[in-house]
């Protein structure tokens, strides 16, 4: 504020020169305290005129003022270090980010000033839930500043939600006994017109009455004015994405039967999906490290029979959208430098402004599902950044920032020592087929031994190998790709029906052990959607019609007819 308008050589340190006679003047009485202490250094300076800095060294130095000057590490360095004369005239006093303790103590001191500007009260409760909930889950900032932003806004929330609550019920019926005692009166003077103009508001009231009636229901009677600890929460989810609220009865009961919710889409896996849901709910319930990702997995197992597909379901469940997820194909890194798209170039290459890939959507949306798909095609070394994230769920990316993924679900998917995995056998009881699936996990762990690391394997919270897909599993997914198939025909207002026979040979002709499921996408593509969409294009199907799969057996080959369903 000094320098601005000082359009005259001179004027501003004529200023500078008033301040500094004026707390002379005070002899001791007054301490001048100096934000961005950093700015004095070449601050005024024009056409090799003194700049503040040098102003202010003979006054310091012979202690005619008391001064407290505050700035950053990283501006003490860039600037006031290259003064060494303005530096010795100041004692350092470094100045830590406070405790969650003491920061609900500041922001009991804070209370007041909050709550006369927004013109509501603060619970302790809201103050605690402020400190401990942005320590924990908002990383890039300090307390006390996270925490009193968060109490700010929710103060704000609440203020306006006030607002938006309508007038209260007993003013409105109050309202309305007024009004329709003066309609009575006008109807008997015989001033109809007047007696109708107060019927019609009397209804126009009574509508409101019913909105206010339930409005206030829902607030339990009466005004909200006090922030509590929920507010804080959902303000914390509403910036980070992550779910701190207190959880609801629907929310708990959803996650203890995620396993259900899972099933429904990927078919099969049981150990895998016990394992992603178990870590889950133990996150959710707050009993997970809080420092450590929510889970961290590898995927073992032949191509096409889930892994992938597990992850984009888990992101789904939990965000209600499949692409939710940090997704990098590990194909895409083979070469040892790749490392950097993952943290950001360092200073001096291509691409340094931008941020690494991983780092950045991660710094953006903390709650996420990562998957680093085909594990075993990176080159070894990509695996060293990963080891900070598994033990400590932090990375320091190209910048300096240090990113925290504490909120995040980590899932690697492998082929490796796919060989090694057959189904059990046929009539196999189920002491068996753990049995097997024991000796198959050990046999398949012991080659991917030899593919990572000790210190890599040790700090995975679990290695899942899963099975290959049994003929019946392949029928429960032949019914999902058709209700894939059968809502793309519902756009065009056509209806589907499958006969059992065209399921079961579906089934067989896309059953591949060696391939899993992906051979039956192709099949129904093939067998399915090519000929109803050349049926389609030649005006053989119209809006309205159904088509009916099913399968001939009077042919040595048997093959799909798609037939027009005759109307009445």
């Amino acid at each position: 504020g000094m320098v601005a308008g000082s359009k005259y050589r001179g004027e501003f340190e004529e200023r500078l020169k008033g301040v500094m006679d004026e707390l002379r003047a005070s002899q001791g009485r007054v301490i001048a305290f100096i934000d961005e202490l950093h700015t004095v250094v070449g601050a005024g300076a024009a056409e090799g005129a003194m700049d503040a800095g040098n102003m202010l060294k003979p006054a310091l130095a012979r202690g005619e003022w008391q001064c407290i000057g505050a700035t950053t590490l990283d501006e003490y360095r860039k600037h006031i270090e290259k003064d060494p004369a303005l530096e010795r005239r100041f004692q350092p006093v470094f100045v830590d980010e406070p405790t969650v303790e003491e920061t609900v103590e500041i922001l009991k001191g804070l209370r007041s000033r909050y709550e006369e500007h927004h013109g509501i009260r603060i619970g302790d409760d809201a103050l605690e839930a402020a400190a401990e909930l942005a320590d924990r889950y908002i990383t890039e900032r300090h307390l006390p500043d996270k925490a009193i932003d968060l109490i700010d806004e929710a103060g704000s929330k609440l203020r306006i939600e006030a607002y938006e609550l309508p007038q209260p019920p007993a003013a409105l019926r109050e309202e309305i006994e007024r009004l329709s005692g003066e309609g009575m009166r006008a109807a008997a003077e015989g001033n109809y017109p007047r007696a109708e103009e107060l019927k019609r508001k009397t209804d126009e009231l009574a509508a409101k009455l019913t909105v206010s009636e339930q409005k206030w229901a829902e607030h339990g009677g009466q005004v909200n004015d006090t922030v509590t600890a929920e507010d804080v929460a959902q303000i914390v989810s509403d910036w980070t994405g992550i779910p701190v609220m207190r959880m609801f009865e629907e929310e708990a009961d959803k996650l203890l039967h995620m396993e259900a919710r899972l099933h429904e889409r990927v078919k099969g896996q049981d150990e895998a999906i016990r394992a992603v849901s178990e870590c889950i709910r133990r996150s959710r319930a707050g009993l997970s490290d809080p420092r450590r990702p929510i889970g961290s997995f590898i995927f073992l197992g032949p191509t096409g029979v889930g892994k992938t597909e597990l992850a984009k379901t888990l992101a789904e469940f939990l965000f209600s959208d499949e692409e939710a997820m940090v997704r990098i194909d590990m194909s895409e890194y083979m070469e040892k430098h790749s490392v950097s798209r993952l943290i950001g170039a360092p200073p001096g290459y291509v691409g340094y402004e931008e941020g690494g890939q991983l780092t950045e959507a991660v710094r953006r949306r903390p709650y996420r599902v990562i998957l680093l798909d085909e594990i075993e095609k990176a080159h070894p070394d990509v695996f060293n950044i990963l080891l900070q994230i598994l033990e400590d769920g932090r990375l320091t990316d190209n910048t300096g920032r240090v990113v925290s993924f504490s909120n995040c679900v980590l899932i690697m998917t492998s082929n490796l020592g796919s060989h090694l995995i057959e189904p059990a056998p046929a009539g196999a009881s189920p002491d068996e087929r753990a049995e097997h699936y024991e000796q198959m996990s050990a046999a398949v762990f012991a080659e991917l031994q030899l593919a990572f690391r000790p210190e890599l394997l040790n700090r995975i919270d679990e290695v899942i190998v899963f099975h290959p897909l049994t003929e019946a599993e392949i029928g429960e997914i032949v019914d999902l790709m058709l209700a894939r198939v059968r809502a793309a025909l519902a756009g065009r207002h056509i209806a589907l029906e499958v006969t059992d026979a065209a399921r079961q040979l579906l089934a067989e002709r896309g059953y591949s052990p060696e391939f899993g499921a992906r051979p039956l996408r192709r099949t129904i593509q093939r067998l399915v959607e090519n000929p109803a969409s050349s049926a389609i294009l030649r005006g053989e199907f119209a809006e309205g019609d159904t088509i009916v799969l099913d399968a001939e057996a009077g042919e040595v080959a048997l093959s799909l007819l798609v037939e027009k369903s005759v109307s009445e």
